[in-house]
Parts: structure tokens; sequence; C-alpha cells
């Protein structure tokens, strides 16, 4: 626990809504930790809880139950906020500032000298990608130009931690691509990142840890190789050169099978029938290509967890 920078234990939140004010709890009971230097993804669908825990967390709005700490201090302590830097996943900008006035105000707010600034501002722009974008008013910006100054604002007092709500929205894939590469860089040079997303090839390529929450609680929390190591009981199995009669015959079982040119992949529910089934498509003309016993994906574990 000595290494942990953010610290949630039993979080929840209870909203009151509508005429009637009726409660809707929108986190249930929510414990995880994340330890300094890692990556952390916390993930799951939209209304799922992601943007209300990490409110939580900021001080935005206060919890119903339980307990969160920044760096072993409690989260509504400011001194926990200085090594912190937080993007939200709606901010407000400033329309008529130009982005380079932007960050300098959020730089005078975290008290960083002026020379710092004036050294620190064009270096946040090229790790954003808005090396030409300094002067030009932020009303001017697109919406993924403004997902990359939000994320530039956060790291202007230079971060020991970093939150980022949906960094990825609103980017295309070479924007994805250049905070996926800004946030692993941000790793080596030793910095926790924890960011909230429903984007799971994100999460996959760089996350250490991953947390799953669907409906305010907390489903799987574990390493992202444990996650890849989930088996399933499904074995993929190719032929070549079965005749349509055959692939009919094959299909009864296990649904049609994807085919491309020649090749034909089944699905098997259980790899007790591969040896079987082998032997019945071998009796009906094809040669067998593949046998590939299949693994459970981040995408399995959190589309099993999203239906329940």
């Amino acid at each position: 626990m000595g290494n942990d920078v953010i610290s949630i234990e039993h979080a929840s939140k209870t909203f009151r809504t509508g005429f009637l004010y009726r409660k809707v709890e929108a986190v249930r009971d929510v414990t995880f930790s994340v330890e300094e230097g890692d990556i952390f993804g916390f993930l799951g669908p939209n209304g799922a809880g992601k943007t209300t825990t990490i409110k939580m967390l900021m001080g935005l709005i206060f919890p119903t139950g339980g307990t969160l700490s920044i760096f072993g201090r409690p989260h509504t302590d400011i001194a926990s906020r200085a090594a912190l830097g937080y993007a939200p996943e709606q901010p407000y900008f400033y329309e008529y500032l130009t982005g380079s006035e932007f960050l300098d105000y959020y730089g005078q707010l975290f008290g960083v000298p002026s020379a710092e600034r004036r050294r620190r501002i064009p270096l946040l722009f090229e790790m954003v990608g808005l090396r030409n974008c300094a002067d030009l008013a932020l009303r001017r910006y697109s919406k993924g130009m403004l997902q990359r100054i939000g994320i530039a604002q956060a790291l202007v007092n230079d971060p020991r931690l970093l939150v980022l709500d949906e960094p990825m929205s609103g980017l295309d894939p070479i924007g994805r691509r250049e905070i996926r590469d800004l946030i692993l860089a941000l790793k080596k040079r030793g910095k926790t990142i924890f960011f909230s997303t429903h984007i799971l090839p994100d999460v996959e390529m760089i996350c250490d840890r991953v947390a799953i929450i669907v409906k305010g609680e907390l489903r799987r929390l574990g390493r992202i190789d444990e996650f890849a190591e989930l088996e399933s009981e499904e074995t993929e199995v190719c032929f070549r050169g079965l005749s349509a009669e055959a692939i009919g015959k094959l299909s009864g079982e296990t649904g049609a099978p994807v085919v491309r040119g020649t090749l034909a992949y089944f699905s098997l529910p259980s790899r007790d029938r591969a040896q079987s089934f082998i032997g019945e498509g071998q009796a009906g003309g094809g040669s067998l290509v593949s046998l590939t016993p299949r693994r459970r994906s981040l995408e399995d574990v959190f589309m099993s967890e999203a239906r329940k």
C-alpha cells in the first residue's frame, strides 16, 4: 500500500433525481488502488460510473460513503493536488484565449514561475501534436485539438500523477496513436497515469492494470496479462478444400463458418470435440490447416461483464 498513489475504498455515490427525488446509485462500494509508475485503465461502458468516480476523487462531488486518497493524503487535502494533473471529459475552455495564453494561465494557477512557463509551454505543444497552434484562438480549435490542449494543461505543472477522463474521445486514429505514445513516454519518465475509457484496443496496448466497472459496480480488477491468460473452451479449426456439402454438414454443430477462398474456419464450443470434428472434416475431403485454442481477450471479458 506504500506505493499506492490513488486509493479508493468502499466508495459510493447516490444521486437524487426527478420530481420525486428518486435515489440513483451511480457508484456502489468501489475499492481499488493505483500503484506508482503504472498505467491504469478504468474501463466501462457509457454511464457505468467512471466519470462519477473520477469526480469524487478530484473533489468535484462528494462521495456518499467510503474513503479516497491521493499520495496517502485525503482526497480533499489541497496538498495532494500539487503533483496531480487532471483533464476532465468535458472541459470548459476560454475560447478567446490562444492556446499559449490558455496554458500560461493554468501555469500561473499552479504557481509555475514565469521563466519556467516560457520554457515548458512550447514543449507541451510539441508533446501533444499542436506545435503550430500556440497562437491560434481556442474557438478555432477542432474537437480533437481541444482534447489535446486539455491534456497539455494537465501536464503544465509536470505532475507525478496524471488523471485523464476519456482522453481518446474525439481523436482520429492518428491522434489516438499520438496520445498513446505520449502516455507511454510519460510512464518512462516515472509518471503514474490513471485514465478512463471504453476504447478497448487502447487499454490492451498500454495498460499495466485494469478495472472494469459496470452499472456502478467494480466487476473485474487485475493486471492486463492476467486478463490475457483467461482461457476459453472455444477452439478454431481451419480446413482447406471442403465441398459446399461438407461445409453444410459441419455447420450443423458450429454454425456458419467464415469462408475465405478455399479456407473454412469453424469455431468449436468445446475442445473435447476437436479430434472427432477434424476426422469428419477430412472424411469430407478437407485438409486440416490449423487447430487454434482460443484465449479470452479483454474484449471477451468486458462484453461478458457488460451483459450481466
